[in-house]
């Protein structure tokens, strides 16, 4: 029953992860579907935690779920988004990433049952005492994949350009300083002398 338990586990994360990516796409409400995005985040991260990847783990819920996820519901929340005009597309489209996901299961499917796969853990040598998973990233990351770290740093990069964009709004009613002009502003644009002699009132 011991050895049967981290089965159980992983099966049951997978499954929440399965469903909380579904949830995703079909939630009808985009703050609904950003949350359930944080619970596949988490359910990633357990199922790191059990292959001992807990830098990986560690990563996801912090960067992810306490930074980017924030940024998303932020979004999602100033933008004034028409749910009605989203769902419109909904079926047209609904064949193509059907068919996307069809073929994502079936890899998986294959990868999974493939002799390679389930014989790849089989021979594997016990890692050392002083075995550090995060300087093992850290040295393909910063070597071998070098490039293609760099090139996801510019994606993300141009993600949160969008995301300023998007919220970016211009109101004829707002009031704003134009910096160009008060660098050109004189004492005299500023500045009015008024002479009033003694014992005289103004009024306005």
């Amino acid at each position: 029953m011991i050895e049967l338990f981290p089965v159980i586990l992983f099966y049951a994360f997978a499954a929440i992860l399965i469903g909380a990516g579904a949830a995703v796409i079909v939630a009808r409400n985009p703050v609904h579907a950003a949350l359930f995005l944080v619970l596949a985040f988490f359910s990633g991260a357990s199922l790191w935690m059990m292959l001992e990847a807990e830098f990986l783990a560690i990563s996801l819920v912090l960067v992810y779920v306490g930074a980017v996820m924030v940024l998303f519901l932020f979004v999602v929340m100033m933008l004034d988004i028409n749910l009605d005009r989203l769902r419109e597309g909904f079926w047209r489209y609904f064949p193509i990433g059907g068919l996307v996901a069809t073929l994502m299961v079936a890899e998986l499917v294959l990868a999974s049952t493939s002799r390679r796969f389930t014989t790849l853990g089989a021979g594997a040598a016990a890692a050392p005492a002083n075995y550090s998973n995060t300087r093992e990233l850290g040295m393909l990351l910063y070597t071998t994949y070098l490039y293609p770290f760099e090139l996801a740093a510019v994606i993300l990069l141009v993600a949160i350009v969008a995301a300023i964009a998007l919220t970016l709004r211009r109101r004829s009613n707002t009031k704003y300083q134009n910096p160009a002009e008060q660098v050109r502003v004189k004492r005299q644009d500023r500045v009015r002398m008024v002479d009033i002699a003694r014992g005289e009132t103004t009024t306005d």
